[in-house]
């Protein structure tokens, strides 16, 4: 299946594009997209999962709407889907 990856911010600069199109196989799950995603981008490595689930603050959305909303890191991805990766906003 056919999934586009869209980077925000510090993630953004660890792949070096906001959006790029990745095959997976069919029936994989958004933590293993992540998990895919922190193995192929150095500056990713550890910055999306932490002991199985997402990093605090990190948002993630299918097809703009929030995994966490959904079945989080099991929600299931399919042919054509967009997955947003934000990293957590600080300032003030």
């Amino acid at each position: 299946m056919q999934l586009q990856l869209r980077f925000f911010a510090t993630f953004r600069e660890a792949v070096g594009q906001k959006t790029i199109e990745r095959e997976y196989d069919e029936g994989l799950v958004v933590g293993e997209v992540l998990s895919a995603l922190e193995s192929e981008f150095d500056g990713l490595e550890g910055q999306l999962l932490e002991n199985g689930d997402l990093k605090p603050q990190i948002n993630v959305l299918k097809n703009g709407r929030e995994v966490l909303h959904m079945q989080g890191i099991e929600t299931t991805m399919e042919d054509g889907d967009t997955l947003s990766v934000f990293p957590p906003v600080a300032g003030g």
